[in-house]
């Protein structure tokens, strides 16, 4: 059998097996060359800065990282001044987490970084493929958000 008569069902997930690393790869690459942080530290930054403060556990759960490894990214964090840690008030065994003001400023520039980079790479298309890549991407963040929800 082909891959054109596979299930398609099995066809879709190959491709998001497929797409999945190759963005990792590309976004991995433009953050390692664009600032100190490791990769995992910049996701706890996003997850932060989307979120504003978040528990180590909720950090953990979100990225889907057990908590020894999400304490010493908080750690790291916590050494470069671009994170705190805060007791919570109502809860003394939960630590919550924020952005510094440091923080945000990294995550801004960071960003804007990585999307410059990757703004580069899709320059280098032609504009057929250009607005392929946007319907097509568009699309898929768009069902993906529905099937996780």
């Amino acid at each position: 059998m082909n891959e054109n008569e596979a299930n398609p069902i099995e066809r879709i997930v190959d491709n998001l097996f497929f797409i999945s690393p190759m963005i990792s790869k590309v976004l991995r690459h433009s953050i390692r060359t664009k600032t100190t942080l490791n990769p995992v530290s910049w996701w706890v930054l996003k997850l932060l800065y989307r979120s504003e403060m978040l528990s180590m556990s909720e950090i953990g759960c979100k990225l889907q990282m057990p908590k020894p490894h999400v304490t010493a990214q908080i750690d790291k964090l916590i050494a470069e001044s671009l994170v705190e840690r805060l007791d919570d008030p109502n809860d003394r065994r939960i630590i919550n987490i924020r952005l510094t003001k440091k923080g945000k400023e990294n995550h801004d520039k960071i960003a804007k970084d990585v999307s410059e980079d990757m703004q580069q790479r899709i320059k280098q298309l032609d504009l057929q493929k250009r607005a392929e890549l946007l319907e097509s991407s568009q699309k898929v963040r768009d069902i993906l958000n529905e099937i996780m929800n």
